[in-house]
C-alpha cells in the first residue's frame, strides 16, 4: 500500500491511520512487495504529480521507489499534503 492509499484509508476510517503506534504505515524499504512494479494507482498519481512538478515521469519504478517519489513530489507540489500539519 502506498502513502496515497494509506491517506485514503485513514480518511475512510476517520483518520485512525494517524494514531500513535499504528502499524499500517510502514517504511517502503520494509515492504515485502516493495521490489514489485508500481501499482496502477501509483503510476497514475505519480504521472499527475510529475506533470504538475514539471519533472520527468519514470514508469519503471518499483512500488517502494514510487512511494518515495510520490512523497518527494507531494512536498514539491503541495498536493496531497494535509494543510493543518
Amino acid at each position: 500500500m502506498n502513502n496515497e492509499e494509506n491517506q485514503n484509508q485513514a480518511s475512510a476510517t476517520g483518520g485512525q491511520g494517524n494514531l500513535k503506534g499504528d502499524n499500517t504505515v510502514k517504511n517502503p524499504d520494509d515492504w515485502t512487495t516493495g521490489d514489485e512494479p508500481m501499482t496502477g494507482a501509483q503510476s497514475s498519481y505519480l504521472k499527475t504529480l510529475s506533470d504538475e512538478a514539471g519533472e520527468e515521469f519514470d514508469g519503471s519504478l518499483s512500488k517502494a521507489a514510487a512511494s518515495k517519489r510520490i512523497d518527494e513530489l507531494q512536498h514539491k507540489t503541495g498536493r496531497g499534503l494535509d494543510s493543518d500539519k
